[in-house]
């Protein structure tokens, strides 16, 4: 099963508006983009990057193909990005190509948006993409209006992921590997659509050689370097992310407990107490119910209403329609409240012998299916 056959299941049509696509060339190399829409006025342009293993088709056709998601981009146009030869048909790199690294990746963008007169962008990533859109929002704050990031990871590889992935490698080929990546173990055994239609994606439309480039180079990323900002102490010299900032996370999803350790108190896997990454007055965490490592997939519905609640937090789009999401209150980081169909969750219990939080305002949204 094609990708548009799988939409045309789920009740998607497939937009066939107005598109351009260009080959950028960069100093890390050629970008192809696929621009959709033109610029409005002096709106930014909502940006897109993928996860290994998939472009920018497979990962976000099914969200930008809802219908609620119609609506918003009336308001905007969408600049696709598709990492190097991870695209439909792209030619496989010649013997002796070196791929850029994460950071190289991250370093394209800019000039991708100058020679496509976009002055500023929401990013919307998954996984690698979030990671490379996170890179590009600390690097060039001034480009970057606010960013949606589902399952990121800001964390460097480590020795015991390292291992695993060699060990695993003597038995899983690279299709298995990258397919445990987006899927939880319940989802590959119970999803048989979207599982067969995702691995035969991952098998047959990329060639194997560009994808393990990719994978590699997302395995071999280093860590964010990203600090708490700290009111009255540090929060004009931090680094961090200075936009607002919606983190997305299945429940069910193998990026959940970094997902979640990224927004609230630490990594204790790796047992290293350190203090959430993200500036919690201008981050929301959005961890959806019944849904696993690809929400964009298979819940784009909600994560388009949320995503029209989020530029309308950043003053887009005041007269959307909204239908099935309620706004979340402003709550503690050591206490997950909830409004009207918002499960409550405490958010201290992820794990045992973690630092304990501040008490900093975050914003959470817990979703139902």
């Amino acid at each position: 099963m094609n990708m548009d056959d799988f939409l045309h299941r789920r009740g998607l049509c497939v937009v066939r508006d107005a598109t351009q696509e260009h080959d950028v060339e960069t100093a890390h190399g050629v970008l192809h983009v696929t621009m959709r829409g033109a610029a409005k006025g002096n709106r930014p342009t909502i940006l897109t990057y993928h996860d290994i293993g998939l472009n920018h088709k497979s990962c976000f056709n099914s969200l930008f193909n809802y219908e609620d998601m119609q609506e918003v981009t009336q308001h905007f146009s969408v600049l696709h990005v598709d990492a190097p030869g991870q695209q439909e048909n792209a030619p496989i790199f010649p013997t002796g190509y070196q791929y850029p690294t994460m950071d190289e990746l991250a370093e394209m963008l800019p000039s991708v948006m100058t020679q496509l007169h976009i002055k500023s962008v929401i990013g919307i990533g998954v996984g690698a993409g979030a990671y490379i859109l996170t890179k590009l929002a600390l690097n060039e704050p001034s480009l970057v209006e606010g960013l949606v990031l589902i399952n990121v990871d800001p964390c460097a590889k480590g020795w015991i992921d390292w291992a695993a992935s060699k060990l695993s490698g003597w038995t899983s080929n690279l299709v298995d590997i990258i397919m445990g990546h987006h899927f939880s173990t319940d989802e590959l055994t119970e999803n048989k659509e979207i599982i067969q239609t995702y691995r035969l994606h991952i098998s047959q439309d990329i060639p194997q050689d560009n994808l393990a480039m990719f994978y590699n180079s997302y395995s071999s990323r280093t860590e964010l370097q990203m600090e708490r900002p700290v009111s009255g102490l540090n929060e004009n010299t931090a680094t961090t992310v200075r936009c607002p900032t919606l983190l997305v996370v299945g429940d069910s999803s193998p990026a959940v407990d970094v997902v979640v350790s990224v927004n609230t108190v630490c990594l204790c896997a790796l047992q290293v107490e350190c203090n959430s990454r993200m500036n919690p007055t201008k981050t929301t965490l959005l961890k959806m119910a019944d849904c696993g490592g690809l929400p964009q997939v298979v819940q784009p519905g909600k994560l388009a209403e949320a995503f029209k609640y989020f530029v309308q937090g950043m003053g887009y789009m005041p007269t959307a329609g909204m239908t099935r999401l309620v706004r979340s209150r402003t709550h503690s980081a050591s206490s997950v409240g909830s409004t009207d169909g918002v499960r409550s969750r405490s958010t201290t219990n992820e794990g045992a012998n973690c630092a304990e939080p501040d008490n900093t305002a975050v914003h959470t949204i817990e979703m139902t299916a």
